[in-house]
C-alpha cells in the first residue's frame, strides 16, 4: 500500500497501536507472552494492529529500525 493510499483514519488506527501497553511492551522486549499475544493475534483479531502495518510497513510487533532492544534488568 501506497503512502496515497493511506486513510485518515489508518492512522488514527495505527496511533492507537502506537500507544498500546501491550503493543509497546512487544516492540521493545521482542520475547515473552505479550510479544507472543501481539505476534499470534494482530492480523487476525486487531484493527489497530492491522493499520499499524499499512501505515509503518512493518508488523505491529516488530522493533523500529535504529532501535536497540531493552534489557532485562
Amino acid at each position: 500500500m501506497s503512502k496515497a493510499d493511506i486513510s485518515p483514519l489508518d492512522r488514527s488506527l495505527a496511533r492507537i497501536c502506537e500507544l498500546c501497553p501491550l503493543c509497546r511492551h512487544a516492540r521493545r522486549s521482542q520475547q515473552g507472552i505479550a510479544y507472543s499475544i501481539v505476534k499470534n493475534v494482530e492480523m487476525s483479531l486487531c484493527p489497530f494492529c492491522r493499520a499499524y502495518e499499512r501505515v509503518h510497513g512493518r508488523k505491529a510487533h516488530e522493533r523500529a529500525e535504529g532501535r536497540p532492544p531493552r534489557s532485562s534488568t
